[in-house]
């Protein structure tokens, strides 16, 4: 965050100034009290529930020394009739003053964002200092969130963008247009609310429309629909993937026994070995994006390639552990669709491993389809898994999918119950859900 006044921002949201206007405002901002940063802005907002206004004196009590919102509080307090309108407001005139010297990039994908922007975002840092999406905050509050954590040193902002319905994108391009845009794969996450993928394809679009003049889209070219995106540009376009005619191409890819994978990108002009400390061969995939995207910021291959293993993966994404007992942990629990839990079953097999065990609960938001795709899954999980555990009553057409290989349990408790009984050393276990499903809890308890 650039150092302003409570005042100087008061003016930027055409907001008014509750206590004193002098205070600087020097540190990220925060929408939980309890991480509200030293010298940091705290935005409080009216939930349903919960109105953030009462935690103000928590924020106060972490560090925060000014308030964003629609009422005063005991610190001071900008008070403004939105806080959204307001939060937004204040991330395109912190990023607009470092817009000279910044790059922006943009990430969207049906699945693999958050990974591919953690790889990104060490390929980057590796040139010059880089401020990322923290975790998966990519939202109409993430984005200027993170736009915000930017300061005077920042030469990388990397901006992960999700979207449940088109035009999502489309507006947060508007909070800053990048110069270059990332579009991974067009799958079914989210199929619920946009109807179509066709629908899905348009949304993830609006990323390359978006572009800043003199853009770059960086497109996968093993998905039909991305490299269709193509067309919505006049700039320059690179693409990544095991296509022949990729410009960053995986190629020679084999996993270890932990599942790790090992693989050569090739450019036309160079190319590059790479071994990730990551479990699944889809982060090859992922891998080749972040380069492609890191190719087009002016980071060459080679140090685009050896930055990838100095990067941090988001939690609860495909993490392993080691369990008592000798077995071993995969926990992928933060999200789920069918794509990403085919990935995630596909790296399961590629494990050496004395049982294979998947533990999957509901995919959430895939419309009418769901049922069949949750069957649909559970076929294909019985075919690479020795056991196959659904959690949840809304997870039963996985457990019709997998048929023999199948213990349906009600609940999570259940599925922890059912492991510390059954896992024996050697054994390697996948737990694979929707947020909603909140897996987590029988990873957390395992480890």
């Amino acid at each position: 965050m650039i150092p302003l006044s409570v005042g100087d921002i008061a003016t930027v949201v055409n907001g008014t100034v509750e206590g004193d206007a002098n205070v600087m405002v020097a540190a990220p901002t925060a929408l939980d009290g309890r991480q509200a940063e030293p010298g940091g802005l705290f935005a409080a907002f009216v939930g349903e529930h919960v109105d953030g206004h009462d935690y103000a004196s928590q924020a106060g009590e972490a560090g925060a020394v000014a308030v964003l919102g629609s009422r005063p509080t005991p610190l001071p307090t900008v008070v403004v009739d939105d806080t959204q309108a307001a939060l937004q407001a204040l991330a395109i005139h912190v990023v607009g003053r470092l817009r000279n010297r910044l790059t922006v990039v943009g990430i969207t994908g049906s699945q693999g964002k958050t990974g591919t922007k953690d790889l990104l975002a060490a390929v980057l840092a590796s040139a010059a200092p880089t401020t990322a999406t923290i975790g998966s905050l990519n939202n109409e509050l993430g984005v200027p969130l993170t736009m915000l954590r930017a300061d005077a040193a920042t030469r990388f902002l990397v901006l992960e963008m999700g979207a449940r319905h088109v035009g999502d994108i489309a507006a947060l391009c508007r909070l800053a247009a990048p110069d270059i845009a990332v579009v991974l794969n067009v799958g079914h996450a989210h199929l619920g609310e946009f109807g179509s993928r066709e629908a899905i394809a348009r949304a993830k679009g609006e990323l390359v429309q978006g572009l800043a003049p003199g853009g770059t889209a960086v497109l996968n070219a093993d998905d039909p629909r991305v490299a269709a995106i193509r067309s919505l540009t006049d700039g320059a376009v690179v693409t990544f993937g095991r296509a022949e005619h990729a410009d960053v191409r995986v190629l020679d890819l084999a996993l270890d026994q932990f599942g790790q994978p090992s693989f050569t990108l090739r450019t036309a002009q160079a190319s590059a070995r790479v071994t990730l400390p990551f479990v699944g061969a889809h982060q090859a995939l992922n891998a080749s994006a972040a380069v492609a995207a890191g190719l087009a910021a002016g980071v060459s291959l080679d140090a685009a390639a050896a930055s990838l293993v100095t990067a941090s993966l988001s939690k609860w994404r495909m993490e392993r552990r080691d369990l008592a007992r000798g077995a071993t942990l995969l926990n992928d629990s933060y999200n789920a669709n069918p794509e990403s839990c085919r990935a995630a079953l596909d790296a399961l097999v590629a494990i050496e491993a004395g049982r294979r065990v998947a533990v999957l609960g509901e995919m959430l938001e895939l419309g009418d389809g769901s049922a069949a795709e949750h069957h649909a899954l559970g076929e294909y999980a019985a075919s690479v898994a020795d056991v196959v555990i659904t959690v949840g009553e809304a997870a039963r057409a996985i457990a019709d999918g997998a048929g023999e290989r199948a213990v349906a349990l009600t609940g999570n408790g259940a599925a922890v119950d059912w492991l510390r009984c059954h896992l024996a050393a050697g054994d390697v276990v996948l737990v694979k859900a929707s947020r909603g499903a909140r897996l987590e809890e029988v990873a957390n308890a395992l480890a």
